[in-house]
């Protein structure tokens, strides 16, 4: 049985804007995602941004078979004890030898970890979807990406990026916003794999976050105001309830089955629990 800790990248005040717009944390949501896999999946979840965030006394990292990083609406590049407790996670996760997985947020804290930078993209934030992903010859070869077409698009909300990978990472995709969509780092006898797009949210958790961020979407040129991104909110809401009604919107927001199926928008989360932490728990029975 698999156990997994659920790292919700969020402090406590982000935290309850994500439970005011979808009614569950980022980390209860991605437990959910990571349960729909497989029946046998065990997850715990933990606010690593809190001081008093940490595992319970006599809980080891070594006990869990993989750590899953969330989103969050820190910045990794802020000197700020909430930001330094994550990358201690993630840095303490990997020198204990576990598979580590993270979207977005997780991504910026793992390059960290590793040597590498991330702040702001030069060319900008994606909100709504990273479209035109590519993986490059390594990408194309690697099981993070299996499955994935030549070209791609996925669910992004990102104003920050990695921005200088760390020297031994391996980068496996990107697209003409961002070099760094995907990346495998080693470090030490850890591995990570991670996305700084959001393969974990379906087409509602993005209409939410859209909503939360709608300030910040109009003033990227997203949408022209927050009626705009009110409207498209809900017409992802709309897409996410019955796509097939929905033919006409659709084609508007120009989705396709890589963003319709969730199979297919989910990818990267199997392929890390099929080829990382099921082999792992296997070499350790």
């Amino acid at each position: 049985m698999p156990h997994l800790l659920v790292a919700d990248g969020n402090d406590r005040a982000g935290r309850v804007q994500h439970i005011g717009a979808t009614g569950v944390t980022s980390a209860e949501a991605y437990a959910r995602i990571l349960q729909s896999f497989a029946a046998d999946i065990r997850c715990t979840t933990l606010h690593p941004a809190d001081p008093d965030g940490s595992l319970p006394p006599g809980t080891a990292l070594a006990g869990f078979d993989g750590l899953v990083v969330t989103g969050s609406t820190l910045h990794v590049s802020d000197d700020t004890p909430a930001v330094h407790r994550q990358i201690a996670l993630v840095r303490d996760a990997l020198a204990a030898g576990l598979p580590v997985f993270g979207s977005c947020w997780g991504v910026q804290v793992a390059a960290v970890v590793a040597g590498g930078d991330a702040g702001r993209n030069p060319k900008g934030p994606e909100y709504g979807f990273s479209r035109d992903l590519a993986p490059n010859p390594a990408g194309r070869q690697h099981p993070l990406l299996a499955g994935r077409p030549d070209l791609f698009d996925a669910p992004a909300m990102h104003l920050d990026a990695v921005v200088d990978p760390p020297a031994h990472a391996t980068v496996l995709a990107g697209n003409p916003m961002l070099v760094v969509q995907a990346i495998e780092i080693v470090h030490g006898p850890g591995i990570f794999w991670g996305t700084q797009y959001h393969p974990e949210l379906d087409l509602d958790d993005l209409a939410a976050m859209l909503r939360l961020s709608a300030e910040d979407v109009v003033a990227a040129g997203t949408c022209p105001d927050l009626a705009a991104v009110e409207a498209y909110a809900a017409d992802l809401c709309r897409i996410h309830h019955d796509s097939k009604t929905a033919t006409a919107l659709v084609a508007r927001h120009r989705l396709g089955p890589d963003l319709l199926k969730a199979e297919s928008r989910r990818r990267e989360i199997g392929n890390f629990l099929r080829c990382l932490v099921r082999p792992r728990m296997a070499a350790a029975a």
